[in-house]
């Protein structure tokens, strides 16, 4: 199964089964995006190396605009669809395989955490996963240590409080926090 037959699978997957071709895909993924992410972590880069080593990264043209504080860590790395103006902080894990789209102006913080994988809760199939993608709008403000969980969309200019476990959705021009996060206010947009 090639990245791009794996990614027509995925879109489609209601399960990955455990030793099927996927699953083996995703190994041969986290294996690629492992040397990769090894290049981007170690010694510093420009912005425009950066930029660069993203793109093979994910395998789609990455906008200049884009900025990421190293070290930086994924299983995939060809499921990420970040827009522009898009600033990732140092230290964060993305499990990317079922999709993280990241809209324009989105700010992610230090050391978060997006999953887009469950794993099957009945311990004889524990090994299975299901798959859902993760949807953040535009900027969207993602606090340091904040986990994003498979299958939730963040709305436009939601806030994301530092520590928050993520597992709804979020409601544009909205702040949450806690675990699990929960609204905590709304936020007054001027220019909407």
């Amino acid at each position: 199964m090639d990245n791009a037959e794996f990614l027509k699978f995925i879109e489609s997957a209601k399960v990955i089964k455990a030793g099927s071709e996927a699953h083996k895909a995703m190994h041969a993924l986290q294996v690629r995006a492992q040397a990769i992410t090894a290049e981007l972590n170690s010694g510093t880069h420009s912005a425009d190396e950066i930029v660069e080593l993203f793109s093979r990264l994910t395998e789609r043209e990455i906008d200049k605009s884009f900025r990421c504080f190293p070290p930086f860590y994924t299983e995939c790395g060809i499921n990420i669809k970040p827009g522009k103006n898009v600033f990732i902080n140092s230290g964060c894990c993305f499990q990317d395989h079922a999709g993280i789209e990241i809209g324009d102006g989105t700010l992610i913080g230090h050391q978060v955490v997006i999953a887009t994988l469950n794993h099957d809760l009945n311990p004889e199939c524990r090994a299975d996963m299901f798959p859902k993608a993760v949807k953040i709008g535009k900027n969207v403000w993602i606090g340091a240590h904040a986990t994003i969980l498979p299958g939730v969309t963040i709305g436009d200019n939601a806030v994301i409080a530092a520590g928050a476990v993520v597992a709804k959705d979020v409601e544009k021009n909205t702040v949450v926090g806690g675990v699990p996060a929960k609204k905590i206010k709304d936020i007054e947009v001027h220019n909407e």
